[in-house]
């Protein structure tokens, strides 16, 4: 079963907006940079997540059809039970 892109792309980008913005907090930034830095890393992570759960997937759902096809193809050779 796939994993979900959206849900888990979003869970990412929100922990990342708030790792950001309390570094920039705790560097003394005024609230708007920090607010502008973690808005903009929030959105660079979404977009890395949803590549990199796409790209999981993908890898994924070829392993499921390789096993898939090597099972059919031993019932075809009367090989498997």
């Amino acid at each position: 079963m796939p994993l979900q892109v959206r849900a888990i792309a979003i869970s990412v980008a929100v922990i990342f907006f708030f790792t950001v913005s309390l570094i920039g907090w705790i560097s003394g930034l005024a609230p708007f940079t920090c607010c502008k830095r973690a808005l903009t890393g929030a959105v660079v992570a979404y977009v890395v997540a949803v590549l990199a759960v796409r790209a999981i997937n993908a890898i994924l759902v070829n392993a499921m059809l390789k096993n898939q096809m090597n099972q059919h193809e031993e019932r075809a050779d009367g090989s498997g039970t």
